[in-house]
């Protein structure tokens, strides 16, 4: 619980950068919707801690889905209770298994939103973060800087969003589709891979 209290400090902190970002190519609500759900999951914070792991991202994914609005609240509710299924039973999360949730959320993403990598959407921060995260471990290289990968993959996904055309969501009815800016979902998932690498490797 203590990481789900520095991601929602950290989007806390950059409501006026999101919610900038967010007015120029969608609802401008974004940061709303998002510190609306992690605020929620923290007022379960000790019920949840008390849970095992896949009650607790189960349950996460519910409180998410039930209090964020717009697609961003089914997207990120699906992404917590398909990780779920991958925890089962487990106790406790090596690096190989935090790879394994990693990618169940990033899949759950793409089915529910019917997106791919380049639609200029969160996918574009998960998915490159992701692959550098897999390909390290399989390249056998250590914990710390196969997590590096994982927070410059998504870093350099969600810079990569600001020449992309949107494929979904309100930027693609503008007459330039959000080029030119960075896509405001992409910011908020680097965010949270961000602060779960340094929580990490602290």
């Amino acid at each position: 619980m203590e990481y789900i209290e520095l991601v929602a400090k950290k989007i806390e902190l950059n409501k006026d950068y999101v919610t900038e970002l967010d007015s120029i190519t969608g609802d401008g609500d974004h940061w709303v919707n998002m510190n609306m759900g992690f605020q929620r999951v923290l007022k379960d914070k000790e019920s949840l801690a008390s849970m095992k792991l896949s009650e607790m991202f189960q349950k996460v994914g519910m409180l998410i889905m039930s209090t964020v609005g717009g697609s961003s609240g089914v997207l990120y509710g699906s992404a917590y209770i398909k990780a779920a299924k991958v925890l089962g039973d487990e106790t406790e999360m090596d690096i190989n298994l935090l790879c394994e949730v990693l990618e169940a959320e990033l899949n759950g993403i793409m089915e529910r939103g019917k997106a791919k990598p380049g639609y200029k959407t969160m996918i574009d921060a998960l998915y490159p973060a992701v692959t550098r995260f897999k390909e390290s471990l399989e390249k056998g290289l250590d914990n710390h800087t196969a997590l590096q990968e994982l927070k410059q993959g998504a870093i350099d996904g969600m810079n990569s969003t600001k020449e992309m055309e949107a494929v979904k969501g309100r930027a693609y009815y503008q007459a330039q589709k959000g080029v030119g800016h960075i896509d405001p979902g992409a910011v908020t998932m680097c965010y949270q891979i961000e602060v779960l690498v340094d929580y990490l490797c602290k």
